[in-house]
């Protein structure tokens, strides 16, 4: 008679992970969780304090996704941090529930801290000055960890309803509506929301790369 995995944190986490892909987070509870493990929901409590626990599991667990993506960092320090953020999307495109997850935790888990660190680092050792580091981390925002935080989170009816009319929306948003037209993402162009498009992250972050050097050699 074969031996039933014995659960434990990483093999909850590593369903969750799986469940969280196949249907969202909203599927996501303890309950459905401990059914998909062949286990009582009670005993998931051992491993992950409640479903605050389990968010925080998931946040840490997508953490160390991005770091072995990441892997090795080489060049100055916009090769350094380009790599490391567009390593960090790869992984929010492979679990795109996560920048919901990581832009609504109400605590930073630890090792948020040590990688916040490391960019500061980098930031430090090409001779930023720690004001311009800490402006240059305002300045980032979440493009730190792959995403950006949306202006506009509209859901799939009300994406559908101005892409298909966009006559109507004219009347009332013209100068908006111009720009939706020309924008529209490409089938092929990675998005992680409605303004959240591959070429529209590499675009601000080669922006904001450029600004700070500039500022970091005239300092």
């Amino acid at each position: 008679m074969p031996t039933r995995e014995p659960l434990s944190r990483e093999r909850a986490l590593a369903a969750a992970v799986a469940l969280a892909d196949a249907e969202g987070l909203k599927a996501l509870t303890m309950r459905r969780l401990a059914a998909d493990l062949g286990v009582e929901a009670m005993s998931l409590y051992y491993h992950l304090p409640g479903k605050g626990g389990l968010l925080d599991g998931l946040a840490e667990w997508v953490l160390g996704e991005i770091r072995v993506a990441i892997g090795d960092e080489t060049g100055d320090w916009r090769a350094r941090l380009r790599h490391r953020f567009l390593r960090a999307r790869d992984v929010m495109l492979r679990h795109p529930w996560a920048p919901a997850l990581l832009g609504t935790r109400p605590s930073i888990p630890p090792s948020f801290y040590a990688y916040y660190d490391e960019i500061v680092g980098t930031l430090l050792a090409a001779g930023f000055t720690p004001r311009l580091a800490h402006r240059a981390l305002h300045a980032f925002g979440t493009m730190a960890l792959g995403f950006v935080q949306e202006l506009f989170t509209p859901d799939a009816t009300d994406v559908d309803a101005a892409e298909g009319d966009l006559a109507a929306m004219a009347a009332a948003v013209p100068n908006l509506t111009t720009m939706l037209a020309a924008e529209m993402h490409a089938a092929g162009d990675p998005t992680l929301g409605w303004c959240d498009s591959q070429v529209e992250f590499e675009f601000t972050l080669d922006l904001l790369l450029d600004g700070l050097d500039r500022l970091a050699s005239a300092a």
